[in-house]
């Protein structure tokens, strides 16, 4: 489900994200994303075979050997891979999968679905929590300031 509040009770209650394909690489969306959600309070678990380390954080091979407890599994990885990952974040105990723009699957969905767990597909994570919590404006930073009136440094 992708409805507003289904959106905002995800991000309002899930405070572990596993992060599924995270990058090292600063400039990857997955790295810029997972900054974001980690700067805005959420536990960032990355899941990469590739590093030991992102974001300051340890790096995990699989989501089965991540010692804690993780509230949403956050896909950036191709659609083909997602089944899997699905039955991964039902064997865990996650409670929602979440699979990040451009990724769409209708087995994973309905695998994840099958085990109770929320779904939401081709959005992603950063996006619409800055969407629905404040964060997004005609420059993508949010100044807190919303009025009618023209700005003095605008040519009249």
């Amino acid at each position: 489900m992708s409805d507003i509040k289904t959106l905002r009770r995800v991000l309002r209650e899930s405070r572990t994200l596993a992060i599924v394909g995270l990058s090292a690489d600063w400039f990857r969306p997955s790295n810029f994303a997972a900054k974001y959600m980690q700067e805005h309070g959420y536990r960032i678990i990355p899941v990469n075979p590739k590093y030991d380390e992102i974001l300051g954080e340890k790096c995990y091979p699989t989501l089965s050997a991540i010692p804690v407890p993780v509230d949403l599994v956050d896909v950036f990885r191709k659609p083909a891979d997602t089944p899997d990952i699905a039955r991964e974040a039902v064997a865990i105990g996650a409670k929602t999968l979440w699979l990040q723009i451009g990724v769409i699957n209708d087995e994973a969905r309905q695998v994840a679905e099958t085990a109770g767990l929320t779904v939401v597909m081709d959005r992603c994570v950063k996006i619409e929590y800055a969407r629905l919590f404040g964060g997004l404006n005609w420059f993508g930073v949010n100044t807190r300031l919303i009025s009618s009136r023209r700005p003095t440094w605008l040519p009249h």
